[in-house]
């Protein structure tokens, strides 16, 4: 028996899927800020199995759009929620307690660095991770597709 189209998947770490837990069951109120940090839920289409896949993963704003960065950890390989939406750039989040749609796209170079120090501001362990890895951490741009509220 396969899963319905819509079931969605939740990250299998115990701490980010706990994270997921608490936002969800509580409409964005706890989780929204983790350990001080601003957070959302990304869900994305699987490149592979075309399963919807949610993560909770810290964000920025530049102005009416959200900023994440793919870090996996400085890992030499990109997240897989990053590579599901390059392959389908159409995502859905939940930022505290609002749900809409947004498009994703990794930033060009002449984008980058202003958001990155946005990024780097808010969670200096982007800059470390970017350091130890071999691979250039992509920074991803999610444009709500109509202004949540």
């Amino acid at each position: 028996m396969t899963a319905p189209e819509n079931e969605i998947f939740d990250n299998p770490t115990p701490w980010v899927a706990d994270h997921i837990r608490a936002y969800l069951d509580t409409g964005g109120v706890e989780g929204h800020l983790y350990q001080g940090w601003p957070t959302l839920l990304l869900t994305t289409r699987g490149r592979r199995t075309g399963k919807l896949r949610r993560t909770a993963l810290i964000y920025g704003r530049d102005q009416d759009r959200y900023l994440l960065v793919a870090s996996n950890g400085g890992a030499d390989r990109h997240p897989a929620w990053y590579l599901n939406l390059t392959d389908t750039p159409t995502v859905s989040l939940q930022v505290g307690s609002d749900h809409f749609t947004a498009t994703a796209r990794t930033a060009t170079a002449e984008e980058k660095p202003r958001l990155w120090q946005i990024m780097t501001e808010l969670f200096s362990q982007y800059a470390k991770y970017q350091e130890e890895s071999a691979r250039e951490l992509p920074l991803v741009i999610l444009t709500p597709q109509v202004p949540p509220g």
